[in-house]
């Protein structure tokens, strides 16, 4: 079968919701894809940062097959091997005394919604259930994640919304201090706004944001569903800011390539939510629980998460030196490009796809996304198409 084959019957049979490139993935190793037809890729995407080992890890794959071929789901009504494994090694890495695993970072942010209002209903009352989020802020597609989002783009058509939730610009502290009053629980933001073209809070205003909450004895969420994991150089990113979240929530990373979210709680939250509170029929799937204990090994216990930081300078490094790039955006290996007005992201990211490099897209910005474990010949190789394509 070709290329167009599985186009043409995507576009029959699947429904319109992607705006996809003209590339069907077939298999890959490492940082580098082949297309049905054979093209190679060199994936500066890691599937909007997901693959964080890049394709077909080995450690990830044995770990992987294993699961499968061991036990592939149990309810959560009895206990399970991989993810108590998980949860142990997870909250002993980040200093978090109790998780809950979900399927995804809207799941995960939806959980953390859910034990900020339950924890103002318990110590404030009935009211106290507002969040203040920030605007260009992306949290999720289920309703309350996407409400939570402070984006008018993603609201329209799905109106009404459920309510309780106010937006502030990021970095204003007064804005913020507006916005709340004895209603509000909990200050759900993300330290670099991805979808919202690559934007990281400025460290002043985070820790305001930190010591606020706690002096209102409300909630502090930050949503690392896109930073967490090693993305922008430590496994989560709150430690550059030098704060400690009383809820983190991760996803995309942490299986490697496998549905999972996560919702971090401290001391503070971690006994809110109590019998029957919340569930999830495949929260703590075994295979992909393996798949994440595989890559907290590879990134904690291998060195993976050292090398983070130096390659996302490198990066930056090489494209400053390109004259078309105007701005570099992001931390670690989370890097949102600014182009000079000659050049439209979307027009270059197409360009790119064509020429044998994955990119991404964020706002008017080409966002790089790439595996944490890519080579240096990966990463020289994708730089010099995407200078090529720039001209």
């Amino acid at each position: 079968m070709t290329n167009e084959y599985y186009i043409e019957n995507d576009k029959k049979y699947i429904a319109n919701t992607y705006k996809r490139q003209n590339v069907v993935l077939a298999r890959g190793k490492g940082s580098t894809a082949y297309d049905v037809d054979g093209k190679k890729y060199i994936d500066f995407t890691s599937g909007i940062g997901v693959n964080s080992l890049g394709y077909c890890n080995e450690n990830w794959v044995s770990a992987v097959c294993a699961q499968a071929q061991t036990m592939q789901h149990t309810s959560n009504i009895f206990y399970s091997v991989p993810d108590v494994l998980l949860a142990e090694k997870l909250c002993k890495a980040t200093g978090y005394s109790k998780v809950f695993f979900a399927n995804s970072g809207a799941e995960a942010n939806e959980g953390a919604i859910k034990v900020a209002r339950k924890y103002g209903t318990d110590n404030k009352g009935k009211d106290c259930v507002n969040i203040i989020t920030l605007k260009n802020s992306f949290h999720g597609r289920t309703i309350a994640s996407l409400e939570a989002t402070g984006q008018d783009v993603f609201h329209k058509n799905f109106y009404p919304f459920t309510g309780g939730f106010r937006y502030v610009p990021i970095n204003d502290t007064a804005a913020l201090e507006k916005a709340f009053d004895n209603t509000v629980c909990a200050v759900m933001i993300e330290l670099v706004q991805g979808e919202g073209g690559v934007v990281a809070a400025d460290k002043d205003f985070v820790k305001f944001v930190y010591n606020f909450c706690k002096e209102k004895d409300i909630l502090f969420i930050v949503d690392e569903v896109q930073t967490g994991v090693g993305r922008t150089g430590t496994l989560l990113t709150s430690r550059q800011f030098g704060v400690i979240p009383d809820i983190t929530t991760l996803a995309k990373g942490l299986a490697g390539g496998l549905p999972i979210g996560a919702v971090l709680m401290n001391e503070k939250t971690g006994g809110v939510l109590g019998f029957s509170d919340h569930g999830s029929t495949f929260g703590g799937n075994p295979v992909s629980c393996a798949g994440a204990y595989a890559v907290l090994g590879e990134l904690l216990d291998k060195g993976v998460l050292e090398d983070v930081s130096a390659k996302g300078d490198y990066f930056r490094k090489e494209l400053m030196a390109i004259p078309a790039v105007e701005d570099i955006s992001g931390l670690g290996m989370m890097i949102g490009i600014t182009l000079n007005d000659k050049y439209k992201a979307a027009d270059i990211a197409a360009k790119c796809a064509e020429n044998g490099l994955l990119v991404l897209t964020a706002k008017t910005k080409i966002r790089f996304l790439p595996p944490l474990n890519i080579t240096k010949e990966e990463i020289d190789e994708g730089l010099s198409i995407f200078k090529n394509v720039l001209g």
